[in-house]
């Protein structure tokens, strides 16, 4: 959806700081500042051959860390996240 928002010089002698502050009202009244900031830190759904991917990772990963406890050999201080 491309909002288009066009501002012109009214006379000769309006500044530019003006002209900027015009827009800018614009700009908000239009709403297109709101959408981009709420936009701005959504993300793509995963497809399901990344969720299936990621699912299977996890649970490899689970049956190592127990196949290593079983071991023995899986330190739990030195895997630990603080």
């Amino acid at each position: 959806m491309a909002i288009t928002i066009q501002v012109q010089k009214e006379s000769e002698t309006e500044s530019n700081l003006s002209l900027i502050k015009r827009f800018s009202r614009r700009l908000q009244g239009a709403g297109v500042l709101r959408q981009a900031k709420g936009r701005r830190y959504t993300e793509r759904p995963l497809s399901a051959y990344k969720k299936k991917k990621q699912a299977l990772k996890r649970l490899s990963r689970r049956d190592e860390i127990e196949r290593l406890r079983k071991l023995g050999l899986w330190n739990e201080v030195r895997y630990k996240r603080s």
